[in-house]
């Protein structure tokens, strides 16, 4: 059933969710007397005026006076203002997601494959138009070349053409190459996708390997660990979870630097895994931790069904490896990028798993502005170099996107004033904190009556039916992502590849 634009905005106010329905961009924005992160560099202006217009920074500097018309914030010299955050690897793509990411200070989102067609075709462009909150998304699709992990299978150059403009027309931004790709196949995308407008992203494909695909023009590194399955030594039979010796190092920061790329260093995945690697009690305390009430309950359920608790063994030295070759990277100038897999690896909320990761980056050794600026002016600075043309983020300049942070604090002495931002300003439309703490509050809600113990069918309901239907339990069962229609349920256990998303 098409829905209309009236009734998709009526549909998200009846699932809870607030709503700002908005043709044109509200009126200008100033904050007044702030104290300024712009991250492009590690320094503070103080007192300063950021001005708003049409979505982007009209002016920044002292003495500015904004226009009457202006809905001004007042810092009063205490408050901070920061770039909006980007998560640039995540598995996110319902309403509820999107309106937790905001909540938590997510501007910027990238999913890296399987989101449903309703978020990839019809969800951005609402939340585009401000008809729902949400971070502005980009989506990349998923290619493999056998089913093993579920995606999309290409086979021939006539698959890779075809599936080029499937995604084209769909609005894809990236493919995202996946560990089983055929390497004639993958040559074919790395000569035909960027010609399409789709930059190539992904894993480590293990018949190609990582040099020759950064060489062939793959841009973005989807995970740090690729690199221990398609460029580093494999590990002795009998040792497989051995790390490569740290003289290996040096060498793929050479490859990375010498090709430009960029690489998601999802230090705090990999760490999640090895917390529950062979520990079936970790999932648990996961499960009862405070942000597992913002994931969809059917994500919830599957998260025991992952099965790094069945493993056996450590991941201890290898995830000691990776913080070596993290800090390497960054003091080579390799432009790393923050991800989270979120919510598919288990102990991971859409929103609350970025702030973890940030704060990991500083316990591997990286500065607070350098693990800041993996979710700030690098995933700005991707996006320009992958589909130039757009308008700047990720640093706060007279031009850039208006996606902005306040914050009680200096957030490169303390990142954790970002986890309970006082206001997101998100494309230009501004979400104060009450707004924000609604946001979280309605999502949680509706998780915990979808999560509740099923209740009888009323009466009415039930009239007219000559059997007794039984009790669902409600993780197993989820709302459409855009109708937020609880009739429209159907059954998801979603579960992908278990140690690589």
């Amino acid at each position: 059933m098409k829905l209309s634009r009236r009734s998709f905005i009526a549909s998200v106010a009846a699932a809870g969710l607030p709503t700002k329905v908005s043709a044109a961009l509200p009126r200008p924005v100033a904050f007044v007397n702030v104290n300024v992160v712009p991250m492009d560099g590690p320094h503070v202006l103080r007192g300063q005026t950021v001005l708003i217009r049409d979505g982007v920074v009209a002016a920044l500097g002292r003495g500015i006076v904004p226009p009457a018309e202006a809905q001004s914030i007042d810092g009063h010299g205490r408050l901070w203002v920061s770039p909006g955050l980007a998560d640039m690897h995540n598995h996110c793509d319902t309403r509820h997601d999107m309106a937790v990411m905001l909540a938590k200070g997510i501007t910027t989102t990238l999913n890296m494959g399987e989101a449903r067609n309703s978020y990839v075709g019809r969800l951005r462009l609402a939340i585009e138009r401000g008809d729902t909150p949400g971070p502005r998304a980009f989506a990349a699709l998923a290619v493999d070349g056998t089913s093993e992990y579920g995606h999309l299978i290409l086979k021939t150059a006539e698959d890779v053409r075809a599936a080029l403009r499937l995604a084209s027309t769909n609005r894809y931004d990236f493919l995202k190459v996946y560990n089983n790709l055929a390497p004639e196949v993958f040559h074919t995308l790395a000569r035909e996708a960027p010609i399409a407008g789709l930059p190539l992203v992904g894993h480590g494909v293990a018949k190609v390997g990582l040099a020759r695909q950064l060489a062939a023009g793959q841009r973005m590194v989807a995970h740090a660990e690729e690199f221990f399955y398609t460029y580093f030594p494999q590990p002795p039979e009998n040792d497989p979870l051995a790390a490569p010796e740290p003289s290996a190092i040096d060498g793929a920061v050479e490859l990375i630097v010498r090709h430009g790329a960029f690489v998601v260093a999802d230090l705090l995945t990999y760490a999640r895994i090895a917390e529950q690697w062979g520990q079936p009690e970790a999932v648990q305390r996961f499960l009862e931790s405070p942000s597992a009430g913002y994931v969809a309950p059917s994500v919830r359920a599957a998260w025991p069904l992952a099965n790094y608790a069945k493993r056996h063994g450590s991941l201890s030295r290898r995830l000691e490896f990776l913080h070596a070759f993290v800090r390497a990277m960054s003091a080579a100038g390799v432009p790393l990028l923050s991800g989270t897999d979120a919510p598919d690896i288990p102990g991971l909320a859409p929103g609350f798993a970025l702030h973890d990761h940030l704060r990991y980056l500083t316990r591997a050794g990286l500065t607070p502005f350098d693990a800041l600026a993996t979710a700030t002016r690098n995933a700005g600075g991707f996006i320009a170099a992958t589909k130039p043309g757009g308008v700047p983020f990720g640093t706060i300049s007279t031009g850039a996107r208006a996606d902005l942070l306040l914050t009680a604090s200096n957030p490169l002495e303390d990142l954790r004033t970002l986890e309970t931002p006082l206001g997101v300003l998100a494309g230009g439309r501004w979400y104060d904190a009450a707004s924000l703490a609604q946001l979280l509050a309605s999502v949680k809600g509706i998780y915990g009556q979808a999560s509740a113990p099923a209740r009888p069918l009323d009466s009415a309901r039930a009239a007219g039916r000559s059997h007794l239907i039984g009790t669902v339990n409600a993780r197993d069962v989820h709302i459409d992502p855009c109708l937020g229609d609880p009739s429209a349920t159907r059954a998801l256990i979603s579960m992908r590849s278990p140690a690589r998303g």
